[in-house]
């Protein structure tokens, strides 16, 4: 057996990528949290755990062949995504003010990081525990890190005779969950 399969006695490796999941998801919703976001510290803990689960029971399940449980996993890992992404889905709302004719999308990033949480989860699961914890490190600078570096280097491009530079800073602070 290669070292993403793990045997259902073996306690100590469920343990720990179980607990490498919650704890990307727990950095990853906190950041969120932190910024008030539709989905929090717990949500993401949740699907990123979810994940780590829901692939680790093909590496579990024994097959009559390596190649069975590698087809398994694949379709699982499918599952996740299309599942998660539905997910994110419900996070995403559109919103069109009477007073402007260009409607505004708020939840995109969030959305994106829910999908990432469970690639990350789905990535501890099978055992590739660097991964998932350079991937969350890397997650949170670019929710953090790119936010800055955007608004350090913000111009006042594309505002309308009406909008000033300020009205553009906040608005682009609102889109950006």
């Amino acid at each position: 057996m290669g070292p993403m399969f793990i045997t259902a006695n073996d306690w100590p490796h469920i343990a720990l990528r179980l607990s490498l999941a919650l704890l990307v998801g727990c950095m990853i919703g906190f950041n969120r949290q932190q910024g008030g976001r539709p989905a929090g510290m717990r949500t993401f803990m949740l699907v990123s755990m979810g994940a780590a689960l829901f692939v680790m029971i093909p590496l579990q399940a024994e097959g009559d062949s390596p190649y069975a449980a590698i087809n398994a996993l694949s379709r699982t890992i499918q599952g996740v995504a299309t599942g998660v992404g539905f997910l994110g889905a419900g996070l995403i709302l559109q919103e069109s003010p009477r007073k402007s004719a260009t409607p505004k999308v708020r939840g995109l990033t969030t959305a994106a990081c829910v999908w990432t949480a469970a690639g990350l989860g789905a990535a501890i699961g099978c055992g590739l525990w660097q991964m998932g914890l350079l991937g969350g490190l890397l997650t949170l600078v670019t929710l953090s890190g790119v936010k800055r570096l955007n608004r350090s280097f913000m111009f006042p491009i594309g505002q309308d005779k009406q909008g000033s530079t300020q009205d553009l800073t906040s608005s682009d602070d609102e889109n950006d969950d």
